[in-house]
C-alpha cells in the first residue's frame, strides 16, 4: 500500500474555505512547509498575524481534512505569521522544500562564520515577571530534570512559578510532573495549561500521544512555541522556568532571540566533552544578549546507598572550573541518584514529593541562587535613571 501524496493532500485542502476572501486555502497559497513522513503529516497554515487567533477554526478545519484521508495516522497544522510582503503578492500555490527530503538551501541573508546573529524585538509577556531558561549544549545531561525541580525548588522558596516545555522533539514534562489530559480554550483563543504540583505547565505533549513522532521544521516549531508561550493563560507568574531543547540550533537560537529571557541556567555533567557543549550553550547565550546566571553540574558524584562510599563516575568540579574560566557563577552540584530518577520517571519530582531529602536541598539551594539573581535584576530595572543633558 503506498501512502497518501502531497497531489491528495492539496486536494483535500482544496475543500477547506477561507471565508474572509471566499477561497480556499491553496488557492491563496496559505499552505506552507508540508511535511510527509509515512502517515505523519505536518505543514504551517500562514495567515496575517493580526488575526492569527480568529483563524484557529481554519487551522482544525484544515488538519481534520488531512486526517480523513486514507494512511493518515496523525495531522498537524501550526498557524504561522505569513511572510513579509505575502499579502501585496497574488496568490500562488506554496513552494515547499519540505516532503521526504531536504534541499539542503536556504533563503535567508548570509551571515558571515562567527558573527553575532541579529537580535530582533524581545516582546514582554503580560503577568510575567521573569522568564529563564534551562539549557544545555547537548542532550543527556539531565537538564529537564533540573527544569521540573528548579521550578518546584522556587516555588517552596515562595515564587509563582509556570513550567514551560519548549522541546517540542522530546517533551518530558507530562511524565516527570505526573500530568495527564489536554489543556482547554474556553474562548477559543488562549489556552488554560494544565497544573501539576500546584505550578501551572504547557508542553506539546499535552496536545500530541506520547509515541507520536514530531515531524516538524524549523518554522513549525517556532510558532509552536511562540504560541504554547504567549496564547496561553499563565496568568500573574514571578518566574516562567523553560526548558529548553538540547543543543544550540534553530529553535534554542531563535527561542533566545524572540523571548525576553532574564537569563540562563547551563546544565552540564563533569566529563570534559559534555562542558565542551555548555560553553556553546552559554556563548550562544552571550551572543544574543541574554545573562548567564550560571552553571549546574548534574550527575557530579554518586553515593553507594549501602555503604555511603563516594565514587565520581564522570569526574568532578568541572563545572565548577568551566564557570570561573568563563566568568559565571557556579550555581551548585547535584548528585547521580537513583531517587532522583525513580522521582522522576514517576511524575513524582523530587522536591515536592522528599522535600526533607538531601537531594531537594541541594536543588533548593541552587533556587535561593537564581532567585536572589532574579530579584537583584528586578530591583535594579526599578531604580530611577537620571538623565543630565
Amino acid at each position: 500500500m503506498t501512502g497518501v501524496t502531497e497531489a491528495q493532500i492539496m486536494d483535500a485542502l482544496r475543500g477547506v474555505v477561507d471565508t474572509d476572501h471566499g477561497k480556499n486555502v491553496v488557492e491563496l497559497g496559505m499552505v506552507a512547509g508540508l511535511v510527509i513522513k509515512g502517515g505523519n503529516i505536518g505543514f504551517v497554515l500562514e495567515v496575517d498575524p493580526r488575526i492569527g487567533a480568529a483563524k484557529e477554526p481554519l487551522r482544525k478545519a484544515c488538519e481534520q481534512a488531512v486526517a480523513k484521508l486514507p494512511g493518515v495516522t496523525s495531522a498537524t497544522v501550526v498557524l504561522t505569521a505569513e511572510r513579509q510582503g505575502a499579502k501585496n503578492q497574488p496568490a500562488t500555490a506554496p513552494h515547499s522544500h519540505a516532503h521526504a527530503h531536504d534541499h539542503g538551501h536556504s533563503h535567508a541573508p548570509a551571515r558571515k562564520p562567527g558573527a553575532a546573529p541579529e537580535v530582533g524585538p524581545r516582546p514582554a509577556i503580560p503577568g510575567i515577571r521573569s522568564i529563564i531558561a534551562v539549557a544545555s549544549g547537548k542532550g543527556g545531561v539531565g537538564k529537564s530534570t533540573t527544569a521540573v525541580n528548579l521550578a518546584l525548588a522556587l516555588a517552596q522558596g515562595g515564587k509563582k512559578v509556570g513550567l514551560l516545555d519548549a522541546d517540542i522533539y522530546g517533551p518530558s514534562l507530562p511524565r516527570m510532573m505526573g500530568i495527564t489530559g489536554k489543556p482547554h480554550s474556553p474562548d477559543g483563543k488562549r489556552l488554560h495549561p494544565l497544573q501539576g504540583w500546584g505550578i501551572p505547565c504547557m508542553s506539546m505533549g499535552f496536545l500530541v500521544p506520547e509515541d507520536t513522532p514530531m515531524i516538524w521544521r524549523g518554522p513549525m516549531v517556532m510558532s509552536a512555541l511562540e504560541q504554547m508561550l504567549r496564547d496561553v493563560a499563565w496568568g500573574e507568574l514571578d518566574v516562567l522556568v523553560v526548558d529548553m531543547p538540547p543543543g544550540t540550533g534553530d529553535a534554542q537560537l531563535t527561542m533566545a532571540q524572540r523571548v525576553p529571557l532574564a537569563g540562563a541556567v547551563i546544565v552540564s555533567t563533569p566529563q570534559d566533552i559534555a562542558l565542551l557543549d555548555a560553553r556553546k550553550g552559554l556563548n550562544m547565550f552571550r551572543r544574543v544578549d541574554v545573562p548567564v546566571l550560571g552553571i549546574v553540574e548534574n550527575m557530579s558524584y554518586f553515593c553507594c546507598p549501602n555503604c555511603g562510599h563516594r565514587s565520581e563516575i564522570f569526574a568532578h568540579g568541572g563545572a565548577r572550573r568551566t564557570a570561573e574560566e568563563l566568568g559565571c557563577d557556579f550555581l551548585g552540584e547535584l548528585p547521580l541518584n537513583i531517587a532522583i530518577r525513580e522521582t522522576s520517571d514517576g511524575g513524582a519530582p523530587i522536591v515536592a514529593s522528599q522535600p526533607d531529602s538531601e537531594e531537594a536541598k541541594a536543588y533548593r539551594a541552587i533556587a535561593a541562587k537564581v532567585a536572589e539573581k532574579l530579584d537583584r535584576e528586578a530591583g535594579a530595572s526599578r531604580m530611577p535613571k537620571i538623565t543630565i543633558e
